[in-house]
Order: structure tokens, then C-alpha cells, then sequence
């Protein structure tokens, strides 16, 4: 199917794709995509503080604005990068945790999780867990009432994920959550995964792929399918964006509807004439930057 795409989203698929490599293998798939992030991966801005470190035993990376933090500790977002839970670590997405955090004014700490298939269902969501109950021990003082997680493509599943969990178990929630074009396991009947079956940057075959990696032989739950959970009740607020050509859209559609029939609060955001993965697109793509101006607003007002 051709999709109609501006010339600048157009630009920005071709610039994208140019970087697969002809090794179709886990190491050349993430050889390609760690090119491609360095060559879309900005200056840090001035005045950012950025420091790798640990917690839980999971490396993580904390961006913060180079002042003295609130008297009440900073304002934190965790931020779980995509990546179909098979590519990606803490340099691939320098690009939207730096401009979060300057923007914002705000701790951003991206998490280091494990990948499949080395390490399938569930060491990434144990990873991203453990690294949420460990914020108090973080070397940066957070403010315990303002923590969200965030997350994109796979990131936006394990974000779902951990807020499941957490609800399950009795325990405090994040203020919110923010999931960009996330993968939620909706059925495979969703009109996104027919018409958008061949779309640019990520095809249905391709999600069910990484979504088998991942599973690994696990059974789907909640827990790596958050559209399976019996009821999305008691769940914190969301900004759900998703991208008009992307097999996941009716994912997010459905997740937010889903909350908010729950009694929940959902604000969702679909994106005309985006792509998956086009967070990457800011400032070349007018599209990404609207989606942009949307994200940083929800946050500003929230944070």
C-alpha cells in the first residue's frame, strides 16, 4: 500500500531505512539501528546534566538541568526506550530523554533494560520494576509525589506494564503515564494491523517477530499484553499518542478507550500522517514537532 506521507516524512523513512544492514541477524539488526540513532542524535544543551549509574543492579542514565534540584527533589520521569524489546540502550534515545528534561526542567532517568531474545519475558519488565522501586535510593533527590514512567513502541508496553503491576500490588502509582505509539497486545483483528500492514518503518510481520522474541515461550498476560488485563481500573492518568500509519495505532486507540470506560483519565493524541518511530523526526518533520508542542504541554501543565 502507498501511504501518503508528506515529502519531509517521506525524507525522514528514506534517511531512516539507510541504515539497515544487509546482516540479517540480531547483531547486524542492532549494529544498523545504533548507526541510525547516532546519525538523528542532537548536541546535549547547555547547561544538562547527564550521569550513568546504577540502581537495582541496572544501569541507568539520569538528565537533569545543571541548578541546584527543588527543595522537594526533583520532579522525575523513568523513561523506557523501544526497540521491539530486541534493540536499543541508554545512547539510543539521548535525543527525547535530553529534551525532556531541558525542556521541562525535570529528572529524566532512561533505563539500561535487558533484551531479547538473550533475555526474554520477563527480565526487561523486572528490570524497568526494579529500577522503579529503587528511585529512593537514587544518588539525585526525587520528589517522591511527582514520579511518572514514559515509554515508546516497547517502552510504552514495559511503562503500561509496571503500572499494572503496581496497582496489582497494592502499591503507589506514578502521577502518570506517557505512552508514545506503544505496543499494548491488542488482537490481531485491530483495522491498524490490515491497513497498515506494510507501513513504513514497522510492518504487522514485524511486530508479531520482536513480540515472539520477546515472549519467548511465556504465556501472554497482562504483563506483556496490558490490553489483556480484565479491567484497566485504579490506573494513573495517560497521554496516549499514536501515529495515523502504524500497525499499533488501534493499540493506544483502544487502551485509552479502555481507560477511561474504567473511570480512569486518558487523553489521546493521534497523530495525522505519522509514522512509527518518527519521535526521531523532530525538527525536520512539522508533523513530529506538533506531536511535540502536544507532549511538552500535557507534561508542563502535569509535572
Amino acid at each position: 500500500m502507498a501511504y501518503p506521507l508528506s515529502p519531509a516524512m517521506s525524507a525522514f523513512v528514506r534517511k531512516t531505512r539507510s541504515f539497515s544492514s544487509p546482516d540479517g541477524g540480531i547483531a547486524g539488526m542492532r549494529e544498523g539501528y545504533d548507526r541510525m540513532c547516532r546519525a538523528f542524535t542532537p548536541p546535549r544543551p547547555e547547561g544538562l546534566m547527564v550521569d550513568d549509574f546504577e540502581l537495582a543492579g541496572v544501569a541507568v542514565r539520569a538528565y537533569h538541568p545543571r541548578i541546584e534540584p527543588p527543595c522537594e527533589g526533583w520532579p522525575c520521569m523513568l523513561y523506557l526506550h523501544g526497540g521491539g524489546w530486541v534493540v536499543g540502550n541508554l545512547d539510543s534515545h539521548d535525543f527525547i530523554c535530553m529534551e525532556l528534561a531541558a525542556e521541562l526542567g525535570i529528572l529524566v532517568l532512561a533505563v539500561d533494560y535487558r533484551l531479547a531474545p538473550e533475555h526474554p519475558f520477563p527480565a526487561a519488565f523486572e528490570d524497568c520494576l526494579d529500577v522503579w522501586h529503587r528511585l529512593a535510593a537514587a544518588p539525585l533527590a526525587i520528589d517522591p509525589r511527582r514520579r511518572w514512567v514514559a515509554g515508546d513502541s516497547a517502552g510504552g508496553n514495559l511503562a503500561a506494564a509496571i503500572c499494572l503491576a503496581l496497582r496489582d500490588g497494592g502499591q503507589p502509582l506514578p502521577q502518570g503515564q506517557v505512552l508514545i505509539y506503544p505496543a499494548l497486545g491488542g488482537p490481531a483483528d485491530l483495522p491498524s494491523r490490515r491497513e497498515c500492514a506494510d507501513a513504513p518503518l514497522l510492518s504487522s510481520d514485524d511486530l508479531d517477530d520482536c513480540q515472539q522474541l520477546y515472549l519467548g515461550g511465556a504465556a501472554p498476560s497482562p504483563y506483556t499484553m496490558p490490553l489483556l488485563a480484565a479491567n484497566l481500573a485504579g490506573l494513573p492518568p495517560a497521554l496516549v499518542i499514536v501515529a495515523q500509519w502504524d500497525p499499533l495505532r488501534d493499540d493506544g486507540i483502544l487502551y485509552s478507550e479502555r481507560l477511561n470506560t474504567a473511570g480512569g483519565n486518558a487523553v489521546l493524541y493521534v497523530g495525522d500522517g505519522l509514522v512509527h518511530g518518527c519521535l526521531r523526526g523532530r525538527n525536520q518533520v512539522p508533523e513530529v514537532d506538533r506531536m511535540y508542542r502536544t507532549l511538552l504541554a500535557y507534561l508542563a501543565d502535569t509535572l
